[in-house]
């Protein structure tokens, strides 16, 4: 594993190259390369390690018997997923994540950091916490947009927060019109309807997953 590539990273940002690499080692890392549509992690499974998203990116997702799918986020490129699990291994998982695309991704067994004593560990840890706090707001955030009992009003309620967290009013979404369906617990027909609806009415410009927010008074369009 190339640390160079993981010294940026928030999980182990104040760790120098050596430190990083004694972590992987006395951590149990390793890599594995999915395709697209691989499941990476099944619900109902424990999960022994978490895993950081090296290249590619990755979705979380919430299914039933009955095969309705709920995506709850999109992890890209740098980003992490299942550590609460990993922190946790005798807990089954809730969900199942899947490759969005060909992705590689860094297992880390994190249950054993508490046992490990080094001068890394407690900032680890303290990062750990951090990306922790990061994933409950975001979660947070996506109970804010589907809180909302119209089609319309989800969708300004998702594209607002992207628009505020980018600071532009064009962007892309990490979401294709299926994903971004399943993410605000929609139909996709009847997304794509509304999305065409309030493009004609010039709230919005859209191409495939390219968005443009066109009027300010977004109040109107719920």
């Amino acid at each position: 594993m190339d640390t160079m590539q993981l010294k940026g990273n928030i999980l182990f940002r104040g760790l120098d190259e050596g430190d990083i690499a004694e972590a992987l080692r006395l951590l149990d890392s390793s890599e594995k390369s999915y395709a697209k549509g691989d499941t990476i992690l099944h619900a109902g499974s424990a999960a022994s390690r978490m895993g950081m998203v090296l290249e590619g990116s990755v979705t979380v997702e919430s299914g039933d018997i009955w095969g309705s799918r709920t995506i709850l986020s999109h992890v890209g490129a740098g980003q992490v997923f299942a550590e609460s699990y990993a922190l946790l291994p005798a807990e089954p998982m809730l969900v199942d994540v899947t490759a969005n695309e060909s992705c590689r991704i860094l297992f880390i067994r994190v249950s054993a950091l508490p046992a490990v004593e080094r001068k890394w560990s407690a900032r680890l840890l303290s990062n750990l916490l951090i990306i922790s706090a990061h994933k409950n707001l975001h979660l947070s955030g996506r109970s804010f947009h589907t809180s909302h009992r119209t089609i319309r009003a989800r969708v300004m309620s998702y594209l607002s927060s992207v628009s505020i967290k980018t600071g532009r009013r064009e962007f892309r979404i990490p979401f294709d019109r299926q994903q971004l369906a399943d993410y605000l617990c929609v139909e996709r027909t009847a997304l794509s309807k509304e999305l065409g609806r309030m493009q004609r009415e010039g709230y919005i410009a859209f191409s495939k997953n390219r968005f443009t927010l066109l009027r300010a008074d977004t109040d109107d369009a719920f």
